[in-house]
């Protein structure tokens, strides 16, 4: 059974940082691309950033770009969004989601998700 866990939600102010992790099980990571993906209340789910576990390959939203980190431990099958610099615009939940081989930024096309974690960021 294939399960992704989010985990390192929380309540932080304008500035601020944290760190979410996305804990994989029952697929054979090597394969998969891990992406993370955020909504915010009355907005549609949109793309944050990816990571393909093979080759390190990363892919971040514009919004994010130098803002967000996306890594991968091996030996712990956990993909991190380490988040700094938050803004309240990136009040969401944070979902982590997984879909084989190739890199897409459309959430219909990852197969597995997580049940989301809330990033609240206070002005």
């Amino acid at each position: 059974q294939v399960q992704l866990e989010e985990s390192g939600g929380g309540l932080v102010q304008t500035g601020g940082s944290l760190r979410l992790s996305c804990a994989a099980s029952g697929l054979d990571v090597s394969t998969y691309v891990i992406a993370w993906f955020r909504q915010a209340p009355g907005k549609e789910r949109e793309f944050v950033a990816a990571i393909s576990w093979s080759t390190g390959r990363t892919s971040y939203a514009d919004s994010v770009k130098g803002r967000f980190t996306i890594s991968r431990d091996n030996a712990k099958n956990t993909v991190y969004l380490q988040m700094n610099s938050l803004k309240p615009e990136d009040t969401a939940v944070y979902y982590c989601a997984a879909r084989q081989r190739f890199f897409v930024t459309s959430d219909t096309l990852y197969e597995y998700w997580g049940q989301g974690t809330q990033v609240t960021v206070s002005s």
